[in-house]
């Protein structure tokens, strides 16, 4: 993708939605960072269904531990990989409590000492909860920004640091939600919806879809 056609691109996307957010469901940041550890490998859709049942009994490092992992793992057993994540929940937990007073963290050193926590989980939540300029890229991220040719590379890292030097800083703080929203809504995976896609103009792929 031409330089030129980044601004419009982004335009465009913020036209459509001026107020992106994440569709995983949260009302404190600890939620957040419980939410999105869980989310690995999963939908957002099935953790929503567990944290509706699971946050209203334990949504504090404190009472996660009270639960034990055999407690926890009740609530979360319809997701995919429950047991690991229950054990890096709990561990994850006792950390925050034992070195950061049960607060999460606004540094990415110290997320990603957290276990279960890797370097796209820190990124959702620096940028969803402390409103830092990162870049979290998914499997859909990596998808558009390789389609596209918005920001090409054979890594999700590589397409990360290609994004933080091509996204204008205007639009960086929610950038990721509109090309996760974009990835999972229009460019699908199989056939990317080329005929309803509002940026299609300034894309690289081709031939475009027709229906």
């Amino acid at each position: 993708m031409k330089r030129e056609l980044i601004e419009p691109f982004f335009a465009t996307l913020k036209a459509a939605n001026p107020s992106p957010q994440s569709e995983l469901e949260y009302t404190t940041v600890f939620e957040l960072l419980a939410a999105v550890l869980l989310s690995a490998q999963a939908t957002d859709v099935s953790v929503n269904k567990a944290t509706r049942k699971l946050f209203p009994v334990a949504n504090t490092p404190q009472a996660i531990l009270a639960l034990g992992q055999d407690g926890l793992e009740s609530y979360i057993k319809t997701i995919g990989l429950f047991r690991s994540k229950a054990k890096h929940l709990m561990q994850a937990c006792r950390i925050l409590v034992e070195r950061h007073g049960g607060e999460v963290p606004n540094t990415r050193e110290a997320l990603e000492a957290l276990p279960g926590v890797g370097r796209k989980t820190a990124n959702v939540v620096l940028n969803v909860a402390f409103g830092q300029p990162t870049m979290a890229v998914d499997t859909h991220i990596f998808r558009v920004s390789n389609r596209t040719g918005l920001a090409p590379g054979k890594t999700p890292l590589a397409v990360e640091l290609a994004l933080m030097q091509r996204v204008p800083p205007e639009y960086a703080v929610d950038s990721h939600h509109w090309l996760i929203l974009h990835g999972r809504y229009v460019c699908l995976a199989r056939k990317p919806q080329c005929y309803r896609c509002a940026v299609a103009a300034y894309c690289d792929f081709t031939p475009k879809t027709t229906g």
